[in-house]
């Protein structure tokens, strides 16, 4: 399973390397493992990974193996507490996502609006998590809280977006929390090209319906 796992990292890590949206060092993906959990290494190319090489850390956050873990494997940590369906998180840089928190999100809690059907059915609502600096400890339990927040409120989130640096986004497996992170990618380039009119109350309800979205 474990070797399943680290192979699933690398081919999630040098697609999205191949398609731009992850550049240079920056990124990192994790995965819960039956004993704790797997990351990329800091300033690793996740183009280029090696599975021999990535982090094994176990459930009390020590590392036990490969190269030295991602700086943000505190924030990884405290997602997985929060949320126990998420198996697997990615964190980019994408541009577009990037440079809407740089034009102005368009709100504190929701960065984007519900401008496609996909959006709002694979990704749901995602906050905007306040500037830190990388690797700030203080991060994760923002974080934490805000989920944890969201599934009071009956909405549960899969993704935050943080503050000039970029998406955090968690699902079930590597591939599922790909795609997560592609259609926010792929949402922002659309609203930053476009600003269309958001999708309307009748049409939000049908996708509830319909699909059981999240919004």
């Amino acid at each position: 399973m474990t070797t399943q796992l680290r192979d699933d990292i690398c081919r999630v890590g040098e697609s999205l390397f191949a398609r731009g949206y992850v550049h240079a060092t920056a990124g990192n993906i994790s995965v819960r493992t039956g004993s704790g959990f797997l990351i990329t290494p800091t300033d690793a190319c996740l183009g280029r990974l090696d599975p021999a090489r990535l982090a094994e850390v176990d459930a009390s956050g020590q590392q036990t193996g490969g190269d030295q873990a991602s700086k943000t494997l505190a924030l990884h940590r405290q997602i997985y507490a929060a949320d126990p369906d998420a198996h697997c998180v990615i964190h980019t840089h994408s541009t577009h996502l990037v440079a809407l928190t740089l034009a102005g999100v368009w709100t504190q809690d929701d960065i984007l609006p519900p401008i496609t059907p996909y959006y709002v059915m694979k990704v749901g609502h995602v906050p905007l998590i306040p500037y830190h600096r990388p690797g700030d400890p203080a991060v994760g339990a923002l974080v934490a809280a805000r989920i944890r927040a969201m599934q009071a409120a009956g909405t549960p989130i899969r993704a935050v977006m943080l503050e000039r640096l970029g998406p955090n986004v968690w699902h079930r497996s590597p591939f599922e929390a790909s795609a997560v992170l592609e259609e926010l990618e792929e949402t922002a380039r659309l609203w930053l090209m476009t600003h269309p009119e958001p999708l309307n109350a009748v049409q939000l309800a049908q996708l509830r319906d319909h699909f059981n979205a999240r919004w």
